[in-house]
């Protein structure tokens, strides 16, 4: 490939202009940046365009001003650590200066907010208001307890059930904003199906008090079997869950089995056919909805585009256009980091004929350009080849190269980590495994300098090249940690158990190389990895929901269930430190160790209840230490979190994974790669990853390989680009470029209030790929 065509050489020319631009003011250029950057990201903060508010606006959004924000809101959440029932108890006047701390910090940032924001704006966002009631009773909140505290009165920290409202309200979050809109959306539907749900369990409690309850029939602990309407209630209302099947059925099913066909039908129609209709109208919703948002979100992204280039516009011909130097400069204020070369490769996409300006249609798709991740390549030279070239270039060394890059050394090597794990399988302490290990070993060290001999090493150990240092590093620690426990076992006649379990540990991981080398896992692991982006935000929705009911559950239940050692002898041991739970299913389960007397124990337990098995039992041990009202926050749990969330996350996955399996580049990022191909200056994915360098889409300095890589090693040698992986596109981003590729280039699209007010009802472009996937 000519050396003219390396990324280094991409400078042109500048072509001859019949007028130059005006000169740029700062304040344009900081706000047609501002409007860029917030297309770029998918932000919706209406701001004042005053040079000083915008000023303002570009330091709101500064990376170090979003990290304080969060800081912030871990710390304050972090607080229930310390704070009574606390895991590591911290005096009171600690705590609540910290907390202080953290709401004049809130606080500091929803003043930042207010400066850049019109104020008629700012008071009509129910986030800022939010924020500012819920810093304002906090604030009561702590002044009233400590006030108690010092008259030696124990209140409750009410307030603390509030903080997640911070995480939530910020405009940083607005992702977790999305999944809760997604809920409250839903709700209204969901409403229907659970108050019909709610009656059928209703009536069928009642057919079983008049079935069951005067034939004397009783549990297996001795209790009358269905005879109040509200144990009748809440036992089918768990069977719903399968959580007490089939016990909940015995005693009837014992007197005749005819009686079993009442709870089959009750199966049938709750368990499955309402759980669906839960799943299918949560599911639609949430599909609906998720268009509204994308469609929301491209239109405004357009319309930032627009504004950003009438800012900047001038009039060449009979067109308006923007001149290359202040799309230079643009690019450089909305993404300072970028290198020169990345820059000249995007300008030469937008300005395709290379005129001295981008017109219209081509300033449009600058965002979508700057966030398409353009990997440099750097390929180098073996060091062996420079040092020693006859040597490295000889006929053995190069059939050596050969065969470390053939499919078959890989095929060799994933039959020898079979045969190991076969070996993991079997006695340790039987000698021929034992010296089978240093085996295994050593053709595992054999593997690595190979590849070090093959591939040049700094891009074998890329900064992005995971499975190569995961592999490396497993096979580094598994020797260590081997030669040490031989030692010790020679040297002391002392088995050390701990090193031995490490021991096996590493060798276990080792078997996780099975996933990088076969296809079809390779596969599955892309899809999880491009879905992962986006599942942080149901992490984040999870948590605070979590969060919520782990402090009211520990203000309610903290101190009523202890833990004692298993080796305890306390009579109390049994009953976990509360005589109610006497003979109950509770103590009998030996669950002390679920209580609420720490944050980490609550969600714990929490996570239990989740998983619903055995939740019942759970429910039932806190309700005879406390009250029988208490089932209702389980089952209030149990509906928000099992009904609703986890509908809603099982709504995501599905969607989610028909996308990754759709995945189709885009039209930016079709032409970004037909431009390098055409400049001379790609590098084909396929081809860098012969070699089997797993992950080497991110790397800076990459190896070039295949089968016939010597040769093609000789003639790359520089800089070059290529498109990264698909895998880090969210799926969000992913419907949204469906979307905006039905936007005609000329379409500017709704007005803004029109964008704002969307609903689901709106008529809307039709997307053939938007409809099938989402």
């Amino acid at each position: 490939m000519p050396g003219a065509h390396r990324a280094a050489g991409l400078h042109r020319p500048r072509p001859s202009s019949p007028e130059e631009p005006p000169a740029l003011e700062d304040q344009d250029l900081l706000l047609a940046a501002a409007y860029v950057s917030d297309a770029q990201y998918n932000r919706n903060v209406p701001f004042e365009t005053s040079p000083q508010a915008v000023r303002l606006y570009h330091f709101y959004n500064h990376w170090t001003m979003r990290a304080a924000t969060y800081f912030f809101i871990w710390v304050d959440l972090a607080l229930a650590l310390f704070e009574e029932p606390a895991l590591f108890p911290l005096p009171f006047l600690a705590t609540s200066i910290a907390e202080v701390l953290c709401l004049t910090a809130f606080f500091g940032r929803l003043v930042h907010f207010a400066k850049v924001t019109p104020q008629m704006v700012f008071w009509k966002d129910t986030k800022n208001i939010c924020i500012m009631v819920t810093i304002v009773l906090t604030l009561i909140d702590l002044i009233t307890y400590g006030s108690l505290e010092a008259v030696n009165i124990h209140g409750v920290r009410w307030s603390r059930a509030l903080r997640p409202v911070f995480l939530i309200n910020f405009p940083e979050s607005r992702q977790i904003r999305r999944a809760f809109r997604s809920i409250r959306n839903t709700l209204p539907d969901i409403l229907y199906v659970f108050l019909l749900f709610i009656f059928s369990v209703l009536i069928f409690s009642l057919m079983a008090l008049k079935l069951f309850g005067d034939r004397g029939l009783k549990t297996v602990q001795g209790s009358p079997y269905f005879t109040n309407i509200l144990d009748i209630a809440f036992e089918l209302y768990v069977l719903v869950t399968t959580a007490n099947s089939p016990d909940v059925m015995m005693p009837a099913y014992e007197f005749n089995w005819w009686y079993s066909l009442y709870f089959i039908t009750y199966i049938i129609i709750n368990t499955y056919i309402f759980m669906s209709v839960f799943l299918a109208v949560v599911y639609n919703n949430y599909r609906k909805h998720l268009k509204n948002e994308i469609r929301t979100l491209a239109y405004l992204k357009r319309h930032k585009m627009i504004e950003a280039f009438n800012i900047l516009k001038i009039k060449v011909g009979t067109e308006f256009v923007v001149k290359e130097a202040q799309w230079r400069q643009l690019a450089k204020v909305v993404e300072p980091d970028i290198s020169s070369s990345h820059l000249e490769l995007l300008l030469r996409i937008s300005d395709e004929g290379q005129k001295g300006y981008v017109d219209k249609t081509n300033f449009l798709r600058l965002a979508d350009l700057l966030n398409i991740q353009v990997v440099t390549i750097n390929i180098k030279r073996h060091p062996l080849e420079t040092w020693m070239p006859r040597v490295y270039q000889s006929s053995p060394s190069l059939l050596v190269q050969k065969m470390v890059r053939h499919r078959i050394f890989v095929w060799v090597y994933d039959v020898i980590i079979l045969i190991n794990a076969i070996f993991i399988a079997l006695d340790e302490k039987n000698p021929l495994i034992s010296y089978a290990e240093w085996l295994f070993l050593s053709l595992y060290i054999i593997e690595i300098l190979l590849k070090l001999y093959t591939y040049e090493p700094r891009a074998y150990f890329g900064r992005k090249q995971f499975w190569n240092w995961f592999d490396t590093l497993i096979i580094i620690a598994a020797l260590v940690a081997t030669v040490a426990n031989t030692t010790i076992q020679s040297a002391r006649k002392y088995n050390s158990q701990q090193i031995l379990d490490i021991v096996l540990i590493l060798r276990i991981l080792r078997l996780l190389r099975v996933i990088v080398s076969i296809q079809r896992f390779r596969v599955i692991v892309t899809t999880l990895i491009n879905i992962g982006p986006t599942m942080l935000t149901f992490g984040g929705l999870v948590l605070v929901v979590y969060y919520v009911f782990a402090i009211i559950g520990m203000e309610v239940f903290h101190g009523k269930v202890h833990f004692f050692d298993p080796g305890s002898t306390s009579p109390d041991a049994l009953v976990c430190g509360n005589p109610a739970l006497k003979d109950s299913a509770f103590a009998r389960g030996r669950y002390c160790r679920n209580n609420f007397n720490d944050l980490p124990a609550s969600l714990i337990l929490l996570t239990e209840l989740t998983v619903v098995n055995q939740w019942h039992i759970l429910a039932d041990g806190f309700a005879l230490v406390t009250h029988q009202a208490a089932k209702l926050y389980f089952i209030g749990f149990h509906v928000v979190v099992v009904i609703l969330i986890v509908n809603i996350f099982i709504a995501f996955i599905l969607e989610a994974f028909f996308v990754a399996y759709s995945l189709e580049k885009s039209e930016v990022e079709t032409a970004i790669e037909k431009k390098i191909q055409e400049l001379g200056v790609g590098v084909q994915e396929e081809e860098v990853q012969d070699g089997k360098l797993i992950d080497n889409v991110d790397a800076k300095d990459s190896g070039f390989s295949g089968d016939d890589g010597d040769n093609k090693r000789k003639a790359l040698k520089g800089l070059y680009f290529r498109i990264a992986s698909k895998k880090y596109k969210t799926v969000d981003a992913l419907l949204q470029q469906m979307f905006e590729s039905e936007i005609a280039p000329e379409d500017e699209g709704p007005s803004l209030e029109e964008i704002l007010n969307f609903s689901p009802s709106d008529v809307h472009p039709k997307n053939p790929n938007f409809e099938n996937s989402a």
